[in-house]
């Protein structure tokens, strides 16, 4: 009789062990989940005390179930089994609870999971604009031999940037600079500003004129079906050999030179892209002489409203007369402030501003 005591006390305390410590994988699973997070810490405190919890359960049944072995093997009385056998109410409460408690452990692993990758894609959404930004208008654009360069990029209302601006060589001391913007804000105009940017890369390379750069853009754009999508963007070509800028403008706000103690408008040469495949633009050259500086930017800054009054293309060049001097970068802070200043909300639109100074 006393070694059919023992001999349940001892199976009962083992099966206890088997679940509590089922449940306390899981636990610990979740435990090292949360410790690779920077989430709630209330939460990791309370799956490491569930995790405690289970592992002393474990820790209490195989105590008992080493007293039953030994008992067991000493012959140790009936009466004392007895005692030991009242385990045997917990432990089967345990064991009619074994599925419920393994299957909480493994639904808290779960949900751990689920909230963290939905904390990830959180994160993405709010890193995927900045990203985007980053391609679209670079906060470093290296060293540009022979121009000394400013730029300012700031995207409207947190929504994916539609503004884009470039610098790049050309080659036999040629450099290209670009400021675009097109129509619209989330992803669709944000690929398309990331498609113009690249393919006008491409094309400036190919063709030295960037009215030709820009008749290719539209032709090869203008055959995407995107009826609802048009870009307008600046372009220009430093010729540091021979000292001139050649431009073009698709639809663009008016970039602004000054030369010779003058601020002169460099206006649009064709129409916006992507209304008509078959349009054509043409080019303008233009002296640029050491400390010629020109800025380009989108209509996001010239749009700041205050009231219905808009801050306009005329403060631009009033700034930039004002102190044409000042370096680029200095010029370009100076602009954004002024709008912000100007507007009577936050600026609700893009804005990208470019200014190039011939060194």
């Amino acid at each position: 009789m006393g070694t059919s005591v023992w001999l349940a006390v001892v199976v009962a305390s083992l099966v206890g062990v088997g679940v509590w410590l089922r449940a306390a994988r899981y636990r610990r699973r979740l435990v090292r989940q949360l410790a690779t997070t920077s989430g709630d810490g209330d939460l990791k405190r309370l799956a490491t005390a569930a995790l405690h919890r289970d592992l002393h359960a474990v820790g209490l049944y195989l105590v008992v179930a080493v007293a039953g072995v030994v008992g067991m093997v000493t012959g140790a009385s009936t009466w004392v089994a007895v005692a030991l056998a009242v385990v045997l109410v917990p432990v089967t409460v345990t064991v009619s609870m074994a599925r419920r408690l393994v299957d909480d452990a493994r639904v808290e692993m779960g949900r751990s999971q689920l909230e963290r990758r939905a904390q990830e894609v959180l994160v993405q959404d709010q890193l995927a604009p900045r990203r985007w930004a980053e391609r679209l208008a670079p906060s470093e654009l290296g060293e540009v031999p022979g121009l000394e360069v400013g730029r300012v990029y700031v995207p409207g209302a947190g929504m994916m940037a539609g503004d884009f601006y470039d610098v790049v060589a050309l080659g036999s001391g040629r450099t290209g600079f670009v400021v675009g913007d097109v129509a619209g804000h989330g992803i669709e105009p944000a690929i398309t500003a990331f498609q113009a940017k690249y393919l006008l890369r491409v094309f400036l390379r190919q063709y030295r004129d960037p009215a030709q750069a820009l008749e290719e853009l539209n032709r090869q754009m203008a055959n995407a079906e995107r009826p609802d999508e048009f870009v307008s963007t600046f372009v220009g070509v430093v010729d540091d050999a021979v000292g001139t800028l050649r431009y073009a403008s698709a639809g663009h706000p008016p970039a602004w030179l000054w030369h010779e103690r003058e601020v002169v408008p460099l206006r649009a040469t064709g129409p916006i892209l992507l209304m008509d495949p078959g349009a054509g633009y043409h080019s303008r050259e233009v002296p640029l002489d050491s400390g010629d500086l020109v800025v380009a930017y989108t209509d996001g800054l010239t749009e700041a409203r205050s009231g219905v009054e808009m801050f306009g293309e005329e403060r631009v060049a009033t700034t930039l007369r004002r102190d044409p001097g000042v370096a680029p970068e200095v010029l370009c802070k100076t602009l954004l402030e002024a709008a912000t200043d100007f507007a009577s909300g936050p600026i609700a639109d893009d804005v990208a501003i470019l200014a190039i100074r011939r060194t």
